[in-house]
């Protein structure tokens, strides 16, 4: 098991951050349905868990992406609108998507992944592969 003192956010009480997961995916759905996808992937990727270990919070907060995710019909029209301070962890997750096997999710990450990988470039894989301290 890491010790707290190698990831910061470690001390941090996970009920608390499941908490901030819960809240953040009742703003999503309300997002949605104000048909607003994009928005809803920022809200999605805000505030990621990413120095946890715990399984939990990693798995909760990534329903909250892929609902986000899977909502994305204008891959296009979403860089737009995505700030590229959201590449990186937006790779991340992309990746674990693909690892799930699911068809549905893995075209979307597909699709994703290669409009990302033109927009930003071979870089963001890279730095998405080699952190693995913020992992997702």
């Amino acid at each position: 098991m890491a010790s707290s003192a190698a990831y910061p956010d470690a001390d941090e009480n996970l009920e608390a951050i499941i908490t901030r997961i819960e809240q953040k995916s009742r703003k999503i759905e309300t997002l949605l349905k104000q048909s607003k996808p994009v928005e809803a992937l920022k809200t999605a990727l805000e505030g990621s868990p990413l120095k946890t270990r715990d399984e939990r919070c990693k798995s909760a907060n990534w329903i909250v992406v892929h609902r986000a995710m899977m909502a994305i019909r204008d891959v296009d029209g979403m860089f737009y609108s995505l700030d590229p301070e959201y590449y990186d962890i937006l790779m991340k997750y992309l990746y674990r998507g693909l690892s799930t096997g699911d068809r549905p999710t893995c075209d979307q990450c597909l699709k994703i992944h290669e409009k990302l990988t033109e927009k930003a470039g071979l870089g963001c894989i890279l730095r998405s592969l080699a952190d693995t301290i913020n992992t997702v």
